[in-house]
């Protein structure tokens, strides 16, 4: 099999691997060395937020691997070669694609520094001469600190993509895919967004559409579909079931697996995804509820007359279904 196809094969067996670096990680060179580290490990997509800096990075730790791909291979590194490059854009307000900050000099002498603490990127320091406060570059938006801040001093800008920037990152990068961060309430938004994309699809590999559950979400996915058809590549519904969660628990993998399921029963067209609220107890969850198979499912379109679960079992009807899987943030 040809490396420049093996991640729309993993597509297709159900086996898609998936790092997300964050929408807002801007850490040069965590991202070069993670983007090196994913790609030797097999990755099939590596998703990282739309700034130029951000993509070059990522693309020097996938051009590194290459480069170690024999001695990597000898060492058990299951490498298959580069994986696809994946931007995140915002059509509205999303929280991953915000950054916490806060004035430090603000701080009381004596305060404890929970944020410091609670912070999974180490994106919070003080130091003795230098009250420092939020490094940018790496926080990625989780939202943790906010809560914990005796003072209540931190807060959050948010940014949303815009379709110029877009534009020009298409024209100018080779980006082989793109992930759209949406939600029901932006209806009126992501044509705006989309209206920017649509002329630069015939270059992407594949597009997917991420999405939090909402009482209208199948109708809301259904207008997306019709608005962005035809594609010329393959589509991915996200299911961001616990978004920037980045809970351990088992229920928080259940609502992830909720939505991937609600969603996949809508039949929609597309691979489904999960997103918001994987964490260590999705797989074995999937495996005992049968929807984790050694094959992939792309839902048709309405139009073809195909038997999904023709190698399904009477006893278990969920059998067959396959979720593409993903690891990396919340």
């Amino acid at each position: 099999m040809s490396h420049l196809y093996y991640p729309l094969h993993s597509l297709k067996e159900g086996n898609w691997f998936k790092l997300i670096c964050g929408a807002s990680f801007q850490d040069l060179p965590a991202i070069r060395s993670l983007a090196l580290a994913y790609t030797l490990a097999g990755a099939d997509c590596i998703d990282v937020g739309a700034d130029r800096a951000v993509i070059t990075a990522a693309k020097e730790g996938i051009a590194a691997a290459r480069i170690l791909e024999r001695e990597a291979k000898a060492k058990g590194f299951t490498y298959k070669g580069s994986p696809w490059l994946m931007v995140s854009l915002n059509d509205g307000e999303d929280p991953h694609f915000r950054k916490a900050e806060f004035d430090s000099t603000q701080c009381p002498s004596d305060c404890p520094r929970p944020c410091e603490t609670i912070c999974p990127a180490d994106a919070i320091a003080f130091w003795e001469m230098d009250k420092l406060g939020v490094l940018d570059s790496r926080c990625y938006g989780c939202g943790r600190c906010l809560p914990v801040c005796p003072s209540q001093l931190i807060v959050t800008r948010s940014y949303v993509s815009t379709p110029n920037a877009i534009a020009s990152l298409l024209q100018d990068l080779e980006i082989d895919a793109i992930e759209i961060h949406t939600k029901v309430e932006h209806r009126e938004d992501f044509p705006r967004l989309w209206k920017a994309i649509a002329p630069w699809c015939d270059r992407l590999k594949l597009l997917a559409i991420s999405c939090p559950d909402h009482p209208e979400l199948i109708d809301y996915l259904h207008y997306l579909y019709e608005l962005i058809s035809p594609l010329p590549c393959p589509l991915i519904w996200q299911t961001d079931g616990r978004p920037m969660s980045g809970d351990i628990g088992k229920g928080t993998t259940k609502a992830a697996i909720g939505l991937a399921q609600k969603v996949l029963d809508a039949r929609l067209p597309g691979y489904v995804q999960l997103a918001g609220g994987t964490n260590f107890h999705t797989v074995s969850k999937l495996r005992s509820m049968g929807l984790l198979g050694t094959f992939g499912v792309q839902n048709p379109s309405p139009s073809q007359n195909v038997d999904l679960l023709q190698k399904s079992k009477k006893s278990n009807p969920n059998k067959g279904k396959t979720f593409a899987r993903e690891k990396g943030s919340c």
